[in-house]
């Protein structure tokens, strides 16, 4: 589905423009208002992007079913990233991309995450702090869905092991690994 493995992710509107002269198709967008987003989404679509929306970081947007039908149905970007399952649920009704986001901060939070994603079934899930290579493989082998790993990935060895571990792509707003050709 996501023909690429380096995910930039937009997480101002100065990061959104720059974002536009960069050759990858699918990209992230964060931190944004629900007054800008019909715009910015446009912007990124007239430049042939696809957005991946990170509907938590919508700030004006409640986080649940009404919310995330108002992304799909007004706003439509290519997919809906996500914390809360019935906001992957939604998108998945609609055709978007699914993606779970789940923080893995101990064990605890790493089998409560298996839980959530086993009933959503997400599209792909997103691990945070991404650093964690063995995690990531282990999330890849127990759940059999994709891997987008984020958060302090900040080098290209750090992204070659990430891959090697299991992870499908990485998001990230170093501007400095958008840059690479993988």
């Amino acid at each position: 589905m996501l023909n690429q493995v380096i995910l930039p992710a937009a997480r101002s509107v100065k990061d959104l423009e720059r974002m536009m002269a960069f050759r990858h198709e699918y990209i992230v967008l964060l931190e944004t208002r629900l007054a800008q987003l019909h715009v910015l989404v446009g912007l990124a679509q007239r430049h042939g992007k696809k957005v991946l929306l990170h509907a938590d970081l919508v700030q004006g947007l409640k986080h649940d079913e009404s919310g995330a039908q108002f992304l799909c149905q007004v706003i439509k970007p290519a997919g809906i990233i996500s914390t809360h399952s019935a906001v992957i649920a939604m998108a998945k009704k609609h055709s978007l991309i699914s993606i779970q986001r789940v923080f893995l901060l101990d064990s605890h939070s790493l089998e409560t995450s298996f839980r959530v994603v086993g009933a959503s079934r997400p599209d792909f899930i997103e691990v945070l702090p991404g650093i964690m290579p063995g995690i990531i493989q282990e999330v890849a082998e127990r759940t059999q869905v994709p891997i987008i790993a984020g958060g302090f990935i900040q080098t290209e060895d750090d992204l070659r092991r990430i891959l090697e571990c299991g992870a499908c792509a990485i998001s990230t707003s170093a501007e400095k690994l958008w840059k690479l050709n993988y």
